[in-house]
């Protein structure tokens, strides 16, 4: 049975629960296996990232203008990372509406992967919204070790993450 944290976050102040248990900095990342091209590609989140830094940008839907905003954002700062840090964003949109988003926007250098068949990686992460099935807004911060550096679980759906504090932890890692 996965952990339930009622009021760990919010939409516009109503208090919502949160399945699975926080991660903190120091632990071990779980290996999860999501979707990323159509309904029969599956990528495993950690083995196919293997050796590099991984920022992982979690956002409930790609159809939001606060989460189009954050993984554009991403998108553009991985320019600056070169090829040791990989850039993947989760949400539960369909992989083709992620493919989709990727294309309209110009989005080239993120990862896009969907947790939407089983929530996976909301449950491992922490970040399943039980009333809404959708992802928790978040950003981790992986090693090349797969050790979680940095984490922040945005308490309110409608506010973005710290951009300046996880940048700085991935620049921390380089």
């Amino acid at each position: 049975m996965l952990q339930e944290r009622f009021g760990d976050v919010t939409l516009k102040g109503k208090p919502l629960t949160v399945l699975g248990v926080a991660l903190l900095p120091g632990d071990m990342a779980t290996e999860v296996t999501l979707n990323d091209k159509g309904f029969d590609g599956k990528r495993q989140l950690l083995e196919s990232t293997a050796g590099k830094v991984r920022l992982i940008n979690v956002v409930p839907s790609l159809g939001t203008g606060i989460c189009d905003a954050q993984a554009r954002r991403f998108n553009e700062e991985a320019a600056s990372f070169g090829d040791r840090v990989i850039v993947v964003t989760v949400s539960v949109d369909l992989p083709f509406a992620q493919q989709e988003w990727c294309a309209a926007k110009g989005v080239e250098r993120v990862v896009m992967l969907s947790d939407h068949v089983d929530m996976a990686f909301g449950d491992a992460y922490g970040t399943h919204i039980k009333e809404l099935r959708v992802e928790q807004r978040a950003v981790f911060v992986v090693d090349a070790d797969d050790v979680v550096r940095y984490v922040e679980y945005v308490p309110e759906i409608a506010q973005f993450p710290n951009y300046d504090d996880a940048l700085a932890a991935v620049r921390d890692l380089l």
